[in-house]
Formats: structure tokens, C-alpha cells, sequence
């Protein structure tokens, strides 16, 4: 860089170099600093585009050559979003530790060999009082497995993969081991979950959970 003839300076001495000139001068040192040391191919953040310029993914800065690229790497605001981002990688794979007790074991999943599904009979149901309508179901399980109990749950008819979803309907499930989990699909409605409105049975004798509930209304 030619420092000649600058306002400040002596003959034939360098002279004052401005802001910019000190700038360029700067990056410039840092580009060939990076050069030298940088394995660019292996940074994860480096990308090539389409129109062959040359883009940081963690600045989301724009360059049009390497050199350009890699001045941009040793400058503020590329360190400054490393640090963030090592920062935030560490707090996700940090793992907190129990300070007492024995550890938890690892839950493994049970593999039950399914003997297909049970035999069911729905019935509806209308309350003579209230008049509020209500289905009926009774499941038989003559195989089911020693100290299991039915189970069920409702699920809406955007939780399941089986049918396009439609708000108007939900489903009942039912599970006990080793039958298959059955699915009812219902009105949707919302569920009178009043004491004696809503109620489960299993019969341990002849093997038949029974499900009742009424719609709200």
C-alpha cells in the first residue's frame, strides 16, 4: 500500500494511513493469516451457492471469494456466533446427573406374541331420566394375561394414521395383553365423566370388561 504524499507525513516516508486503509489492510492480514492455517473444506459452516458466491450458514453472510469467506471467519462476528452456538450445544447434551439414590433401569420393550383380537358387543344406551344417549361396551379376554386389566383410552382422530382425520369423530381404545388393541370409533362428543355417568368393570370370572358412558349434554 502506497503511504506517500499523505497529509501529515514526511518526504519520502510513509505516510498517515486513514480508517479505511487501516481496515483493509487489517482484514487483508487476516485472509492470508487464514489461508495459511484454515482447512477450509472442513468447515461446517462454508457453502458454495448457485451463482458461485460463497455463504457463512451461521452468520448467513454473503462473499465473493474464499479469502473474502475466511477474513469474515477470525472477525468478531463470526466468533461471537461460535461461542453462542457451542454454548447452546453443550446445555442440550448436558446431562444432570442424580446426586442420590440408585440409578433407573433401562425400561426394555416387552415382546408379546398377539393372538388376535377379542370378541366385543356394543350396545346403546339412552338414561330414562336424563335422556342423555350412551354406548355400552363388553369386551371378552378368555386368554388374557395372568394379573392384567383392560385398558382404555380416547384418542382424538388427529392422533391416529389409519383414517383421514375427521373432528367428528374420536376413538376408544382398548388394550390387554396378549390381544390386539381394538378401536371404536365414536361421536365426539364431550364425555359426562359425572360419578355413576361414566364407569369400568372387569370380571375376573368370566373374563369381560365392560365400558360405559353417557354424552354430555
Amino acid at each position: 500500500m502506497d503511504f506517500q504524499n499523505r497529509v501529515g507525513s514526511k518526504h519520502r516516508s510513509g505516510g498517515v494511513a486513514g480508517w479505511s486503509e487501516s481496515n483493509v489492510d487489517r482484514r487483508e492480514r487476516l485472509r492470508k493469516l487464514a489461508l495459511e492455517t484454515i482447512d477450509i473444506s472442513k468447515d461446517p459452516y462454508f457453502m458454495k451457492n448457485h451463482l458461485g458466491s460463497y455463504e457463512c450458514k451461521l452468520c448467513l453472510t454473503l462473499h465473493t471469494s474464499e479469502g473474502s469467506y475466511l477474513a469474515h471467519t477470525q472477525g468478531k462476528k463470526h466468533q461471537t456466533n461460535l461461542a453462542r452456538r457451542a454454548a447452546k450445544e453443550a446445555k442440550e447434551s448436558s446431562v444432570v446427573q442424580p446426586t442420590v439414590g440408585p440409578a433407573k433401569p433401562s425400561l426394555q420393550r416387552r415382546n408379546v406374541i398377539k393372538i388376535g383380537r377379542p370378541g366385543y358387543r356394543i350396545t346403546k344406551v339412552r338414561d330414562p331420566v336424563t335422556r342423555q344417549h350412551g354406548l355400552l361396551f363388553q369386551i371378552q379376554y378368555p386368554q388374557i394375561s395372568p394379573d392384567v386389566i383392560p385398558r382404555y383410552r380416547f384418542m382424538s382422530a388427529y392422533e391416529q394414521k389409519v383414517e383421514a382425520p375427521n373432528k367428528q369423530f374420536q376413538y376408544l381404545l382398548i388394550a390387554a395383553e396378549p390381544y390386539e388393541t381394538v378401536a371404536f370409533k365414536v361421536e365426539s362428543k364431550e364425555i359426562d365423566r359425572a360419578e355413576g355417568r361414566f364407569w369400568t368393570h372387569w370380571d375376573q370370572d368370566s373374563k369381560q370388561y365392560s365400558l360405559q358412558f353417557f354424552y354430555s349434554i
